[in-house]
C-alpha cells in the first residue's frame, strides 16, 4: 500500500509546524535571556559609575590634604 500523495503534504506540513512552532519557543526563551543581559550590563554601568564617582571624591580630598600638608595650597588650613 502506497502512502497517498495528499497525505504525505499534510503530514509534511504539520512537521513543518512543530519545527516553527518549537524555534517561537526558543526564540522567546532567547530574548528573555537577553533581557536579563541587558538589566544586568545595566546595573554593572551603574555601579561603574557609582565606584568612579567615589573614587574621584576621595582621590580629589586626598590631593588637598597633600596640597594643604605640604603648604602647596593657597587656601587657608
Amino acid at each position: 500500500m502506497t502512502i497517498e500523495p495528499e497525505n504525505l503534504v499534510i503530514e509534511l506540513l504539520r512537521a513543518v509546524r512543530a519545527d516553527v512552532a518549537e524555534m517561537r519557543s526558543e526564540q522567546r526563551e532567547q530574548r528573555v535571556r537577553l533581557a536579563a543581559i541587558e538589566r544586568h550590563l545595566a546595573h554593572l554601568e551603574r555601579d561603574g559609575a557609582e565606584f568612579r564617582a567615589e573614587i574621584g571624591g576621595r582621590f580629589d580630598r586626598i590631593h588637598d590634604r597633600i596640597e594643604r600638608r605640604l603648604d602647596l595650597s593657597d587656601q587657608p588650613a
